[in-house]
């Protein structure tokens, strides 16, 4: 099978579904500074510490047999002595009675658990999306002290369900190194105890976090944990990055961000995206890695077969950084229809033509410098993270959205909820009095998801109502 194929070469869809730690991510830049190495480091330790025990998978899928090769990542942690952390018993509750699984128990979570770790101010993951966030804290010399930890990020709601919403994690605090792995337990063994078990759509740790408050969670953590968790450290300030074009990593290698727009690998015509990656990997045999936000980094190249490799993509009919739209750089979708049952219309097919369009309002605005974070889906599941976006698409229907505003364009703040219809004829009328409001009233260097959040759902809307469309330029 697929699945059983996938495990007998070292990877791994253990988690891929189910009421489990479900997947840890990771800042997906190469570097090799400490900082970095340490995220990638700890992000395989995380997912073996919380890899979920049960045999039941490799009976289904492997017929009861080991799988051929372990997963890859094991094996880079078992300095780390992640078994050991994993069964430690401080006598508190975070370990269960239960010979399979010590963690999870017999019932498992409440819900999916989503882990996500990076450096201070590499935010490419969406951290503050995750039930856990952390980040590294080195000392000048550049070893490890500890993680800022943060928790309570998710993505999922349902239209018409308030009882839902998207929410940003909060700062939990700082945990050194010797505690991190004990800390993480105990936010894990608090959601599994404590989190909603009788109504899943309120199951998820941000719930639980938003229904106590980041203190009394915090007090519910540390009376697992043990001990008292420190305040939260001063990091550098978050940015977005996506790591695309050429990059040094650090070690005499470089490492190339390919952008892939909505993260579908095809040929279509002279455009020979996935000829061309095969072409590079038998020739140079790349290392790839798969960013938070569907494109490929490929790392550990030679530079002097940099020249080359732009050939490559320039011969297969693929742009360079540089000429790629900001827009369609920024932006991301969910495949949605046809291949998702849960789609209620289209958005990585429809995508496309919505970037275009915008893209003409703001030429036709003088704003053709304006550089906008925008995200689709068909649903309101949040597969996209579309409530972090400047600007988003949620689908609530056939060929209908509606249109959230003013996430931080660095992904640390949720938009709010503008308009709950827009039909997929109206996108200019829509856009353009908001394009307008923010010409004349944004502050100085404002960027656009900044200026809705200030302004707010309700100034916009009434300016909106009042607008000529086309008596507004910048």
């Amino acid at each position: 099978t697929v699945i059983s194929s996938i495990m007998n070469i070292g990877s791994s869809t253990v988690g891929a579904c189910g009421d489990v730690s479900r997947n840890v991510m990771t800042t997906p830049a190469p570097f090799e500074t400490p900082e970095y190495k340490y995220a990638r480091e700890y992000s395989k330790a995380f997912a073996q510490l919380f890899r979920p025990m049960t045999p039941a998978f490799s009976s289904i899928w492997l017929d009861g047999e080991k799988v051929a090769t372990v997963e890859a990542w094991s094996k880079e942690v078992e300095h780390l002595n992640i078994d050991e952390a994993m069964l430690y018993d401080s006598g508190r509750g975070i370990i269960l009675p239960d010979s399979t699984e010590p963690i999870y128990g017999d019932r498992y979570l409440p819900r999916k658990f989503k882990i996500g770790v990076t450096v201070p101010g590499d935010n490419s993951l969406d951290l503050y999306t995750n039930d856990i966030g952390c980040v590294v804290v080195t000392n000048d010399k550049g070893e490890l002290e500890g993680f800022n930890v943060m928790v309570g990020g998710g993505m999922g709601r349902t239209h018409n369900k308030e009882t839902t919403f998207a929410r940003v994690a909060d700062h939990l605090g700082f945990v050194p190194k010797e505690d991190i792995m004990e800390c993480m337990k105990a936010i894990l063994a608090s959601q599994r105890d404590h989190g909603n078990r009788d109504v899943r759509a309120n199951a998820r740790m941000k719930y639980l976090v938003h229904t106590l408050g980041i203190d009394n969670f915090r007090a519910l953590v540390e009376s697992y944990f043990g001990r008292p968790i420190q305040p939260w450290r001063e990091i550098a300030e978050w940015k977005y990055s996506d790591w695309m074009g050429w990059w040094d990593q650090g070690n005499g290698k470089l490492f190339y961000g390919l952008h892939i727009e909505n993260g579908r690998v095809k040929d279509d015509g002279d455009f020979r995206l996935k000829t061309a990656l095969r072409v590079i990997v038998d020739k140079y045999n790349l290392t790839m890695v798969m960013s938070p936000t569907q494109s490929i980094i490929m790392k550990d190249i030679n530079p002097e077969d940099k020249d080359d490799i732009d050939a490559i993509l320039r011969e297969h009919g693929l742009l360079t950084i540089e000429e790629v739209d900001p827009l369609n750089r920024l932006a991301m979708s969910c495949p949605a229809l046809p291949l998702c049952g849960l789609a209620q219309t289209e958005a990585e097919r429809i995508m496309p033509s919505y970037l275009q369009r915008i893209r003409a309002v703001l030429d036709n605005m003088n704003l053709s410098d304006e550089e906008l974070l925008i995200r689709m889906t068909g649903c309101p599941n949040g597969c996209a993270r579309p409530y972090m976006a400047e600007l988003a698409f949620v689908g609530d229907g056939n060929k209908s959205y509606q249109v959230w505003l003013g996430g931080s364009p660095v992904l640390t703040r949720t938009a709010f909820p503008f308009m709950a219809k827009m039909k997929v004829d109206n996108l200019e009328q829509t856009i353009e009095p908001i394009l307008a409001f923010f010409i004349e009233k944004r502050q100085e260097f404002e960027a656009f998801g900044d200026f809705c959040h200030r302004m707010g759902a309700e100034a916009i809307e009434e300016y909106s109502k009042s607008y000529v469309l086309g008596s507004v330029k910048a």
